[in-house]
């Protein structure tokens, strides 16, 4: 068994597991807000989550293909046809690396930029609108 999937020493009670569901409660909520705004948008969620995770990159505008299928947690041929489609949308550009011909960089384009601004407005208002249904649940010490 891995470290994190070990029991904690100390069990549960009733109160902590009303937390826990309410926190997965509010993740779920949350996702299905999500979903249904970035498709009333046009875009897919997978898309929207492409989208941020460009524009979200540390320290820089673009990323590799690599790098997102490690943000998205999804597999590299997955990320390279998620990529595909969000370019044939006008989402998304690729452009050579100027140091590094082998790597291709993925950017965001207008069009992209204006849909993630839009999206991620609404993302964050509904966020604020939840905070206290996502706040993590504290765990009182037992007695």
């Amino acid at each position: 068994m891995q470290q994190e999937d070990r029991p904690a020493a100390t069990p549960l009670t009733k109160q902590d597991f009303e937390a826990l569901a309410r926190f997965r409660f509010g993740i779920r909520r949350y996702l299905r807000f999500s979903e249904e705004t970035v498709r009333r948008h046009g875009i897919t969620p997978q898309q929207y989550q492409l989208l941020l995770a460009l524009k979200g990159f540390p320290g820089r505008e673009w990323a590799t293909v690599g790098e997102l299928a490690e943000r998205l947690q999804l597999r590299h041929h997955s990320t390279v046809e998620l990529v595909n489609r969000a370019q044939g949308q006008k989402l998304v550009q690729r452009a050579h690396d100027p140091d590094d011909a082998r790597v291709v960089r993925v950017g965001l384009t207008a069009d992209g930029e204006r849909i993630l601004a839009e999206l991620s407005a609404l993302h964050r208002s509904e966020l604020e609108r939840m905070s206290a249904v996502l706040a993590l649940p504290s765990w009182e010490a037992a007695d």
